[in-house]
């Protein structure tokens, strides 16, 4: 049995996901509700999760399917494709390149959108092409890359329009570069500092502040290890 919010909340994600292809915003889930906070948001799609009717999606922000409807809610009418826009399990493995040296090799790197060096824009939500990379470039592990947007890194050398190479990971060390995504819908590219238990999002240009959040609200997408510049 469904709150009168939750049966609210779930019935507007899935409208959303009809209409567009992709699920709402923490913001406009808020905006939808007249809630004041986002963190009524976060509770009442836990909830929801814990039921059954959702499920979030790993490795991406905003990722939400529809599992099931209210049995008083109308049967949910197919969607438009929707790839969620995940890490595939196959990078960072090497495949032979279309060129015509057969003995080179290289690893297909998907650029999964763009990320902000600046103030944090919306997460990351398309795959817009690949990228093929030789693999002595490459640590282990999985990778992907983002185009750069904005300044604020660029005393650490990472400028705008710059394609940051990032290897997938959950956990960083303090001093490290890392693709920070916070609350859930917003990522940027910042430097990790630990300050007791709380995260900090360091910029690398003094026009921007440090940013700290509570442990909870910060999770790690990856951590840079490349950069590439087109002149």
């Amino acid at each position: 049995m469904l709150t009168r919010k939750q049966h609210e909340l779930l019935l507007f994600i899935n409208e959303r996901l009809q209409q567009d292809g992709v699920p709402p915003s923490f913001e406009e889930m808020k905006e939808a509700l007249d809630l004041r906070s986002k963190s009524g948001i976060h509770r009442l799609i836990t909830a929801l999760e814990e039921r059954g009717f959702i499920r979030r999606l790993p490795n991406r922000a905003r990722a939400l399917e529809v599992v099931r409807l209210p049995e008083d809610a109308q049967p949910p009418k197919p969607a438009r494709s929707f790839s969620p826009n995940v890490i595939e399990g196959n990078l960072g493995k090497v495949r032979p390149s279309s060129d015509d040296d057969g003995d080179r090799r290289v690893v297909s790197i998907p650029v999964m959108g763009r990320i902000a060096a600046g103030t944090p824009i919306s997460a990351i939500q398309s795959r817009d092409h690949t990228i093929g990379m030789p693999p002595e470039m490459l640590s282990g592990g999985e990778h992907y890359a983002l185009e750069v947007r904005g300044d604020s890194m660029i005393e650490a050398g990472i400028l705008d329009g710059d394609l940051a190479l990032i290897r997938k990971c959950d956990a960083a060390s303090t001093g490290e570069i890392v693709v920070a995504l916070i609350d859930d819908e917003e990522a940027t590219l910042k430097r990790l500092r630990r300050k007791g238990a709380s995260v900090a999002l360091e910029a690398a240009n003094p026009a921007y502040e440090t940013r700290i959040f509570g442990p909870d609200r910060v999770r790690i997408q990856g951590k840079l290890v490349g950069l590439f510049r087109r002149y």
